[in-house]
């Protein structure tokens, strides 16, 4: 239970300030908002997935620690990586139908 005792010549509003405080450090508004609605399952397994990346990246961010964990932080490769490397390259395309197939034999 919590308690704010108002102390002399302080205005009300500083006490019902603390005791807000006090309220949302033990958790009491986020018990109050957990139980007023009914939550689907769904949404709290995805509530809590999120709860718990942010704790990560919070612990991360005070360790000093490199980059941030989370499903939204992966590394996207480019639609056409693959196809500029070929085409920037000094050497032509292999094509398989005009290929040279004969075997050269060098003398050594």
């Amino acid at each position: 239970m919590i308690r704010v005792q108002v102390r002399p010549n302080e205005p009300l509003e500083a006490a019902l300030r603390r005791f807000k405080r006090q309220c949302n450090y033990a958790g009491i508004f986020r018990l109050a908002k957990k139980y007023a609605y009914h939550e689907k399952t769904s949404d709290r397994c995805r509530r809590e997935e999120r709860e718990r990346i942010r704790n990560i990246v919070m612990a991360e961010r005070k360790r000093g620690g490199g980059a941030p964990v989370g499903r939204n932080n992966k590394k996207r490769r480019s639609k056409s990586s693959k196809t500029n490397d070929r085409r920037n390259s000094d050497q032509p395309d292999f094509d398989p139908l005009t290929a040279d197939t004969t075997i050269q034999k060098s003398d050594s």
